[in-house]
């Protein structure tokens, strides 16, 4: 079975289509069609519904997550081998979420590359599912997410932190040390974009307490979301650390009292992978106490 008509396969399914397809992989779009028809006819089965968007045929779902384990599994055998032969090419693939990061890894970076000059650090910045995808995929050797992961990972502690309210300054909560979700439902809620785990943390307290929140607005930047919730258009929330560090005058955090919204960060990598000499010295460098990290 050809891999790279694997690749091809998986690349139309996570891009939507053969034309985007062909620009990731830098092919063009009839080589990338005809990859996949030949993948269809070594398997004798049609993968794609290309008459409905290119859905996945329910053969298709089986090639798909089989395909993304084989090719994860030729990337470590290649990293294996590589350094066997002393060809440690010093490459660090390594995701992060766009929350936290900043304050979490700006010193293990700054540490590694002083330690670790040679060093290549390949950085993809996504929300936790995606970059979970793409660890399962082979494409990133670690990232940072939020806990719990599935049973596919392995992990090593980096943070916890409680999650708090972002709230006007003229709520009625506001006048207390801390509030219950149930206070917050006569207010829409600002949540970030699908694809950041914090949402399911907050939604899945509101699914506990029996009520489904009204979102106002959703949003990948943590500053705009802190200005609407100074707006009054509704109630933000983020980690307390992370929060603390974006104060703004017309907005007043408020602890929520349900210690099962945490915020508890780690650096994930696939359970049984293969890990570089790279991904150990920065899984190590994140554990150490002179990793800098805040406590």
């Amino acid at each position: 079975m050809n891999f790279r008509a694997l690749h091809a396969f998986v690349e139309v399914v996570r891009q939507g289509g053969f034309s985007q397809a062909a620009k990731t992989i830098h092919a063009t779009q009839s080589t990338v069609s005809k990859a996949v028809k030949q993948l269809e006819d070594e398997l004798g089965a049609v993968l794609l519904d290309r008459s409905d968007r290119n859905t996945l045929t329910a053969a298709g779902e089986i090639v798909y997550r089989r395909a993304l384990a084989m090719l994860a599994e030729r990337d470590d055998l290649v990293a294996e081998l590589n350094e066997l032969r002393g060809l440690k090419r010093g490459v660090l693939r390594l995701g992060l979420p766009p929350i936290g990061s900043s304050i979490l890894f700006a010193p293990v970076f700054a540490a590694y590359r002083n330690l670790h000059p040679d060093i290549d650090i390949r950085l993809i910045e996504h929300g936790s599912k995606r970059l979970e995808e793409l660890l399962l995929a082979g494409e990133l050797e670690i990232i940072a997410s939020l806990l719990p992961v599935a049973e596919d990972f392995e992990w090593q502690d980096v943070r916890r932190e409680p999650i708090v309210a972002l709230l006007p300054l003229s709520h009625p909560a506001t006048d207390g040390s801390a509030a219950a979700l149930s206070d917050l439902t006569t207010l829409p809620f600002i949540l970030f974009e699908s694809g950041f785990a914090l949402n399911q943390i907050i939604l899945d307290a509101c699914d506990r307490r029996g009520f489904t929140p009204e979102i106002a607005v959703r949003s990948s930047q943590i500053d705009f979301i802190v200005e609407l919730a100074a707006t009054g258009m509704g109630v933000g929330f983020l980690p307390r650390m992370i929060a603390e560090q974006r104060r703004h005058p017309a907005v007043r955090l408020i602890p929520i009292d349900d210690e099962q919204m945490e915020w508890h960060m780690a650096l994930v990598w696939r359970r049984g992978a293969y890990l570089s000499h790279a991904a150990k010295a920065w899984l190590e460098l994140a554990r150490s106490p002179g990793a800098a990290l805040p406590k």
